[in-house]
């Protein structure tokens, strides 16, 4: 009863969706470990330093029974005057979730208040529950697959037959123990679309992404100089990449958000590459304020628009 109780408070908060997992280990056969050891984190040090807590919140909450996982839908179409991806030569590509507001901050208030709504269900002596919206140490994608929110599929990212791969994860690490869900069958079957359509080949093996490989990767968290067989396909990317969701047969029919804070502003979305690189750290900051664009910095996205700019430059001779 209890489960069901959370699932409602869930909607009613907005959530797209909710699922209940057991605490315990995620990894078992210690997949994460291996994808460090190859080295495809690249320079996300942080995963190889927390890679034990990751798989079991246990590690991090030792009074953890249940996790609580919460999905939110992002998607919206092309912003209302800006051209339909793909965009014109001129134009810098940005991922889809950057759009809107930084949905660390959408999403934290409705986070907390189902946190405490489940602290509620027991004893008051119990510790608040453990939040995190993938900024903590946790392996959000095998809690939710393992919560019954969705599958991984060949490009690492969890996906469901009415959201696709558009949403946002939300954890809730709690002491009460709650009815877990059943995971979902994985419905990729034979396709390998998102695998054909990484232009890095970064998708080396269904479900694993070298970082090193990633367009994604580069644009936000490389701080450094982008290998230059990385730089020749990235396109017009200036923050992300969408190619592998784009190219996903679940992606084609999902609805639009109702969350108004996710809908893309127009001033953003329809800047020029030249205007991208061109703007001083004044209005860059004005412009970004908010948004998860900010997590690439100012030096990162001017560095990403030379390189798309110089493709573009390459691709109109």
């Amino acid at each position: 009863m209890a489960a069901e109780q959370i699932k409602a408070w869930a909607a009613e908060l907005g959530f797209d969706a909710c699922g209940i997992a057991e605490a315990g280990n995620v990894d078992p056969e210690g997949r994460l470990r291996d994808w460090i050891a190859r080295g495809y984190h690249a320079g996300m040090d942080w995963m190889a330093r927390t890679a034990d807590i990751r798989a079991d919140v246990r590690l991090k909450m030792p009074v953890a029974r249940s996790v609580v996982v919460v999905a939110r839908n992002y998607f919206a179409e092309t912003p209302r005057g800006a051209p339909e991806i793909p965009k014109p030569a001129a134009q810098a590509l940005i991922a889809r979730y950057a759009w809107g507001r930084d949905y660390h901050r959408v999403l934290l208030k409705p986070l907390r208040a189902l946190a405490e709504t489940i602290r509620s269900l027991g004893p008051a002596a119990l510790p608040p529950p453990y939040i995190c919206i993938d900024s903590g140490p946790v392996l959000e994608r095998a809690y939710a697959a393992r919560a019954g929110i969705g599958w991984i599929g060949k490009n690492g990212l969890v996906l469901r037959e009415d959201l696709g791969s558009w949403f946002f994860l939300g954890v809730i690490v709690a002491a009460v123990e709650l009815a877990p869900d059943t995971p979902v069958p994985n419905r990729c079957g034979a396709c390998t679309r998102c695998i054909e359509a990484c232009p890095t080949n970064a998708i080396v093996a269904p479900g694993v992404v070298d970082a090193r490989r990633c367009i994604s990767y580069h644009t936000i968290e490389n701080r450094g100089e982008i290998p230059h067989d990385i730089q020749n396909r990235m396109d017009g990317w200036i923050f992300g990449c969408d190619i592998c969701q784009e190219a996903c047969p679940w992606n084609r029919h999902t609805l639009e958000t109702s969350e108004r804070d996710f809908q893309p502003r127009s001033d953003r979305m329809n800047r020029g590459i030249e205007e991208w690189l061109s703007m001083d750290e004044a209005d860059f900051d004005r412009l970004t304020a908010g948004t998860p664009l900010r997590r690439a910095k100012y030096a990162g996205v001017r560095r990403n628009a030379r390189i798309a700019a110089e493709n573009r430059a390459a691709t109109s001779k």
